[in-house]
């Protein structure tokens, strides 16, 4: 059986996907309760490790659905280019938070992907799905705003766990280029 290039690595990017994703949660919440120069440069960090591990997983999921996994991570992108313009711009009927709405389809996504794959466990599949439905209130700012801080738990708890797998487990490499190898 012969391993595709980088198979041998599918679990070091995996866990630098998790690093990545550990930066974005700590420079996003630092960013979220300091509006000096440091927590705007501190949400510019979470942007591009946000990026960082939306180029991860892209690669990491192509062997599960290359098509899926390339929308995926435009959804992504689009969320991060939407992220800094919405800080400036404000568009009449449009949510707050519009980046989130796209994050949210993000993690449905992901969610997705990660239900199909065989190298990771399908309940933090089910965790990211919870994590979209729960950036998706965001299409309500009226009631993301009603709901908040409690609409924040699916986000924290799905890309948490996602986060924490990766960073502990990585992807079982076996099963990643078995699927790699079958595609």
């Amino acid at each position: 059986m012969t391993t595709p290039a980088g198979s041998s690595s599918a679990r070091f990017k995996a866990r630098l996907a998790g690093v990545f994703y550990s930066i974005t949660f700590l420079a996003g919440g630092f960013a979220l309760f300091d509006r000096s120069g440091l927590g705007i440069a501190a949400g510019v960090i979470a942007g591009l490790s946000y990026i960082a591990v939306t180029l991860i997983l892209y690669v990491i999921f192509k062997p599960v659905s290359r098509s899926l996994s390339l929308l995926a991570a435009l959804v992504s992108l689009v969320g991060c280019g939407i992220e800094p313009v919405s800080l400036v711009v404000k568009l009449p009927g449009q949510p707050n938070d519009l980046s989130l709405v796209f994050f949210g389809l993000y993690c449905l996504l992901i969610g997705y992907l990660i239900f199909r794959s065989t190298f990771l466990p399908r309940v933090v599949g089910g965790l990211m799905v919870f994590a979209g439905l729960g950036w998706l209130t965001f299409l309500s700012p009226s009631l993301a705003r009603d709901l908040f801080p409690y609409v924040l738990a699916p986000g924290i708890i799905g890309e948490g766990s996602l986060t924490l797998w990766l960073l502990l487990f990585g992807v079982d490499a076996q099963k990643w280029t078995e699927l790699a190898n079958a595609r």
